[in-house]
């Protein structure tokens, strides 16, 4: 199972260098990538303070791509109904071409209904929406420089066109798909390279979204073992004797939270039930992301992080 580690990407601590520090280093460390992620919006007056404070995740990655040389850098996720096609196509072949063909495509519904009316999208019918805008995102990747691209469906229509560069990881980069309910692990399955679980999962029960998602591709005649499964690992760091109501105890214990024994622990249970990539992501920590955190404070949490956790 490789290992990766999200930059520092929401709350007072995300800034530009405090994550090319950590994306530095971790390459240092053998990490295997680098992650961000997208929220473009909040409510206002929200209690969940979350997404405090979160930079656009591909111009990140633009941004880290000129510091490191190595780790590949994914984004879980950006979301499909934001975007245009032919928009979403041109940014990530850029990206693709300024990472030297190291980045991985995380691609998401939404499911904030503020943020959809924020950037004007329908919320309705998002995921045939989805399996149409990813023919039509690759309508813009496929054949050779010069080529035309052309896509007629119900939400889009491109006339015949002519998109250059064509990506740099060919046929494209990587798609790896997100969603928990089973509609969407069963579209990670017939159309994506792999799936990437949320935040919110269940870390303990991980292998039955898995399965649905290697039962759908063997359905599409596709190789199942081929696929990715990333794990979003939300990782919360707590020594012996912390309050436990964000921890649980025993059995009961949250995976990835605990002491870093108890969470390095917890990578082989991970990997069993069918994880192939890990990214240990602490920006789900309110003590490190929270309105009260002090940045320095969580910087020198996540360089201990990245040391105890690093791949062996």
């Amino acid at each position: 199972m490789q290992i990766g580690f999200a930059v520092p990407g929401a709350g007072a601590w995300s800034t530009p260098a405090n994550q090319v520090l950590i994306a530095q280093r971790a390459e240092e460390l053998g990490y295997d990538s680098l992650w961000t992620l997208q929220r473009v919006v909040n409510p206002a007056g929200s209690a969940d303070q979350t997404y405090r404070n979160v930079p656009d995740p591909l111009i990140t990655l633009a941004y880290l791509a000129g510091y490191t040389a190595r780790v590949r850098l994914g984004v879980a996720v950006v979301n499909l109904p934001f975007f245009s096609p032919a928009l979403l196509a041109k940014q990530a072949i850029t990206l693709d071409h300024v990472t030297g063909g190291r980045l991985d495509l995380g691609l998401g519904l939404g499911w904030m209904p503020e943020e959809f009316a924020a950037v004007g999208a329908s919320m309705e019918r998002r995921g045939a929406r989805a399996e149409e805008f990813l023919a039509a995102l690759r309508a813009f990747w496929t054949g050779e420089a010069g080529e035309v691209s052309e896509f007629r469906g119900e939400f889009y229509d491109i006339p015949p066109v002519t998109m250059d560069p064509r990506p740099l990881q060919r046929p494209e980069p990587p798609i790896l798909l997100g969603g928990a309910s089973e509609p969407a692990l069963r579209r990670a399955g017939r159309l994506a390279a792999g799936w990437v679980s949320s935040s919110r999962a269940e870390l303990a029960d991980i292998g039955r979204s898995i399965d649905i998602v290697r039962e759908a591709a063997e359905k599409a005649g596709r190789d199942a073992a081929a696929l990715r499964f990333v794990c979003r690992g939300a990782v919360r760091i707590r020594e012996e004797g912390d309050d436990a109501s964000d921890i649980g105890t025993g059995a009961d214990r949250r995976p990835l939270t605990g002491t870093y024994d108890q969470i390095v622990g917890d990578f082989d249970a991970l990997a069993e039930q069918g994880v192939t990539e890990l990214f240990l992501d602490l920006n789900f920590d309110p003590r490190l992301t929270g309105p009260d955190a002090d940045p320095w404070d969580s910087m020198y949490i996540a360089r201990e992080a990245l040391e105890a956790l690093a791949p062996r």
